[in-house]
Formats: structure tokens, C-alpha cells, sequence
């Protein structure tokens, strides 16, 4: 698959929940202490109908709590007490609950991006150089940080979420049904207006924000370029010419920003007015209702507490659409890159070697990059145990290819390359590489020690062996002064 492909939202959601898979046991966990929100939600606004009808007014408490004050109905002062305690405790029952939430999501989202980004790194070392040849080190790096934590959005932010919402809107469709089945249909009649709405933008807000997460790995790339070859920038006075390249790429990702937010607004002021047009409709009959005594004034608070709750639920649900649709965006680049398939296969039955006397032939070998035309043309020769071979050549004659497919970072077009005798396909590619020791032309040292840079192709190995081949490199008095000096 190519980055052009478009995954479907199924197939993004099901290889999401694969990957998701081990942790399946904590997502539980998050789900159900999702789902104590709706009681407590439901609980909430209980207090304040009980302090209007029962204290202020004359009507009755609930039944359901008349068990919990001393003779059953108990004083005004008994009443007040009892619905001050109740909003304390149900205060307390949230804050405890989505301090438990909060915790366990993190932890779980922050296990399963590490995981995903772990997976994403091995597969990326594991592609062929003509992939990061063409793409760019840069665009799978982006896709490293930035696209792979879409995993933790979709599965614990986004799903779970949903999830609660849903059975927290069909609490509370309940409730109002039974307190006035009449405020509870003028509700939900946004529901077919909301469902449309979410349907027209979901596939214009996908679009978009695939074209940004296009667009600042390609300001990213521009940054991450100059910034490794600064010696070469500086070198040549370039420094003006690569900052009119990088606001380019970025202005370009501007713009397009500019036309997401512009689609991201207009889908929420459609939500905002469709909600507002419910929540009046309902106040205006909850009133006619107080009026002709179908409902007390609790009851109208209690409802029109409870529409809000309905009604958040009903607009976060369409609003989760521009989150969901940006998190797919990125899912879409991490699964993409993860369908790359490389050039150079290790195969499982490879033959083992542990040292090879070092016989090279190559026979009638052809080799292009990307099927254009053929750096290599029918190159044959034979190289004998011990020998030293230097290749001249004008540039792009084609020497490093000639080393690169000797250590088979790229296999040939067409022909075979025999090591002692047999190809080198059929080798383990790790014991083929162990047999080479290579001097690259830029000096390259990664974000360690100096001993672990000198032991990097062989990091069991002690400290006399890294002093031993710091010396044969000449290397050894600069470790010595970085010790000294550091």
C-alpha cells in the first residue's frame, strides 16, 4: 500500500482494536469506571429538586429516599441537611471516580502509544534504504511522534468515551420519558438533524486534516534536512534560501488549516444552533407544562437539568467527529507505513555464517533504482580470498552501489552475487553484515558514550577490545581527552 491509498473507517477500526488487544483487560477497566458517570450524572441534579419541591414547596421526597431519613419524611431542616449531605457525597463519588478514570486511561494510553511506536520503529529499520531513499528519513519519523499516538485517542479517549455518552443519552431519554414523554420528543428530534450534519462533514474534515498531517511532515522534513547537513548549509551562505523553503511548506499547511478550521467551526455552529433550537423548544413546553400544573417547577429544573446532560451527550457525540476524523487521519499514516513492504528479504531459512573466507563474485549483475535506467549493466568479476581491490570510477559510475550490494542494502536488478560460493540472498542478512566492516565517507556518531559509538557493531564487547580498536583507528588519545575534559 502507498500513502495514496484510503483506508476505510472499518478496516482503520479493526486493525486499531488489534493492536489494542493486549491491553484489552485495562480498556475494561477504563469502559466500566466510564459508565459510573452516568449514575452520578443521573444523581446530580437530584439535590436541587429535592431542596425546590421538598423544603421550599410542599410536595413529598422521592420514595426511593424516604428510607434513608429517620421516620420516613422527616422536618424541612431534615430535608435540607439530608439533600446538602447528598450533593456532597455525590461530589465526592465523581471527583473519586474520574480520579481513577483519569489515571488508569493514562497509563494505559501511554503503554499502548509506546507499544505502537515501538512496533512502528522495528518496521521502519527493517525497510529497505531505497524506501528511506525515496521517502525521506524525516516522513517516518513525523509518522513516529505525531501519527502513532492516534491509537491512544481512538481506543481510550475516543471509543470509550463514545461508548459512556451513549448509555448516559439512553439514561437520560428514560428519565425525561417518564417525568413528561412530551419534552423528551421535542429533545430528540435534533437527533436526525445532528446524524446528517456529522455524515455531510465527516468525510470534508478526513480530507483535511490528511492534507495537514501531509503538509507539516513535509515542513518537518525541511527542518530535520537542514539541521543534519547545517555544516553544508553554512558551507555554501544557504541559510536565507533554506528559511524561504520552510515557510513555503509551512504557509502551504497554513492554508489549509485555515480551510479545516473554517469547516471545523461551521460544523460546530450547525451543532451549536440545533442543540439551542432543542433546549428552547423544551423550555418553552416545559413552562406551558408548570403552568398547566402537568409539572412542578423541580421537575422542570430537574428536566431541563437533565436536557442539558442529554443534549451534551447528543452535541459531543457529532463533535467527537472532528477528533475521530483527525486521529483516523493519522492512523491512516502509521497503518500505511506499516504496509511497506522491503526490497530486501531476510528469509526465515537462511543459511548461518560465522566467517567467510571472503571469495566475491559477481555475475552478470544489473541494478536500477526505482526501474529506471540500469546504473549497473552486466557486471562480472571474481575476487579471491585476501585480495585488495580498489574501484575507480567518475561519479555515479556506480562504487557505492557495487558496496551496497555487497552488504545487500539493495539486491540486484538482475543477476547474482556470490560470497564463498553462494548467493547472498540465501544467507541470514545479520551474519552476511557481520562479515563486513565498513568505513562510511561522513563520520556518524549517535547520542552515546564514545565507547559504546567505538563497540557499536559489537556491544558485548569489553573495554580492552574498544581501547584496542580505539588505538588501531588512532582514535584513542581523543577518548582519553573527552575523558579528561568531561
Amino acid at each position: 500500500m502507498t500513502d495514496k491509498t484510503k483506508y476505510t473507517s472499518f478496516e482503520l477500526y479493526r486493525r486499531l482494536l488489534l493492536e489494542a488487544r493486549p491491553y484489552w483487560f485495562h480498556i475494561s477497566g477504563i469502559f466500566l469506571l466510564s459508565l459510573l458517570s452516568t449514575p452520578l450524572s443521573l444523581l446530580n441534579p437530584l439535590p436541587l429538586k429535592i431542596a425546590i419541591d421538598s423544603v421550599i414547596g410542599t410536595h413529598p421526597i422521592p420514595a426511593f429516599l424516604q428510607v434513608l431519613l429517620p421516620d420516613g419524611t422527616g422536618s424541612d431542616r431534615d430535608i435540607l441537611i439530608f439533600a446538602v449531605a447528598l450533593s456532597v457525597v455525590i461530589a465526592l463519588l465523581s471527583g473519586l471516580q474520574g480520579l481513577a478514570s483519569s489515571w488508569l486511561r493514562t497509563y494505559t494510553g501511554e503503554k499502548l502509544t509506546l507499544a505502537f511506536r515501538t512496533k512502528l520503529f522495528r518496521h521502519v529499520q527493517r525497510l529497505s534504504l531505497s524506501y528511506h531513499d525515496t521517502k525521506g528519513t524525516s516522513n517516518s519519523t513525523y509518522r513516529i511522534q505525531y501519527d502513532a499516538p492516534a491509537i491512544q485517542w481512538l481506543a481510550i479517549d475516543g471509543i470509550g468515551p463514545f461508548i459512556t455518552a451513549g448509555f448516559t443519552l439512553a439514561g437520560m431519554i428514560y428519565i425525561v420519558t417518564r417525568i413528561d414523554w412530551q419534552l423528551a420528543l421535542a429533545a430528540l428530534t435534533i437527533c436526525p438533524i445532528l446524524y446528517v450534519a456529522t455524515n455531510t462533514f465527516r468525510p470534508r474534515l478526513r480530507s483535511h486534516w490528511r492534507e495537514v498531517k501531509t503538509l507539516e511532515s513535509s515542513a518537518f522534513s525541511v527542518v530535520q534536512e537542514v539541521l543534519s547537513s547545517l555544516r553544508v548549509v553554512k558551507a555554501f551562505g544557504q541559510e536565507e534560501r533554506e528559511q524561504e523553503r520552510f515557510v513555503h511548506h509551512s504557509s502551504e499547511g497554513f492554508l489549509v488549516r485555515l480551510r479545516l478550521a473554517w469547516a471545523e467551526g461551521g460544523f460546530s455552529l450547525l451543532i451549536g444552533v440545533t442543540t439551542a433550537i432543542g433546549t428552547a423548544a423544551v423550555l418553552f413546553i416545559g413552562v406551558r407544562h408548570v403552568q398547566l400544573k402537568i409539572l412542578t417547577v423541580g421537575d422542570l429544573l430537574l428536566v431541563m437539568s437533565y436536557l442539558t446532560q442529554l443534549i451534551g451527550p447528543l452535541a459531543s457525540l457529532s463533535r467527537m467527529t472532528v477528533h475521530i476524523q483527525a486521529s483516523l487521519a493519522s492512523a491512516e499514516r502509521a497503518f500505511s507505513i506499516l504496509d511497506e513492504t522491503t526490497d530486501v528479504v531476510d528469509k526465515k531459512a537462511g543459511i548461518p555464517i560465522v566467517r567467510a573466507t571472503g571469495a566475491v563474485a559477481f555475475s552478470n549483475v544489473y541494478f536500477a533504482y526505482e526501474n529506471a535506467y540500469p546504473i549497473l549493466h552486466d557486471i562480472s568479476f571474481d575476487i579471491r580470498p585476501g585480495s585488495r581491490v580498489g574501484i575507480m570510477g567518475i561519479t555515479g559510475a556506480g562504487k557505492s552501489t557495487l558496496v551496497n550490494l555487497l552488504t545487500r542494502f539493495y539486491d540486484p536488478t538482475r543477476g547474482e552475487i556470490l560470497l564463498d560460493g553462494i548467493d547472498l540472498r540465501n544467507y541470514k542478512l545479520r551474519d552476511l553484515r557481520n562479515q563486513f566492516a565498513i568505513v562510511l565517507q561522513d563520520p556518524i556518531l549517535f547520542s552515546t558514550s564514545i565507547a559504546e559509538n567505538v563497540a557499536y557493531a559489537r556491544p558485548e564487547a569489553t573495554d580492552a577490545e574498544i581501547v584496542n580498536a580505539a588505538r588501531a583507528a588512532n582514535a584513542h588519545e581523543f577518548r582519553v581527552f573527552c575523558i579528561s575534559s568531561g
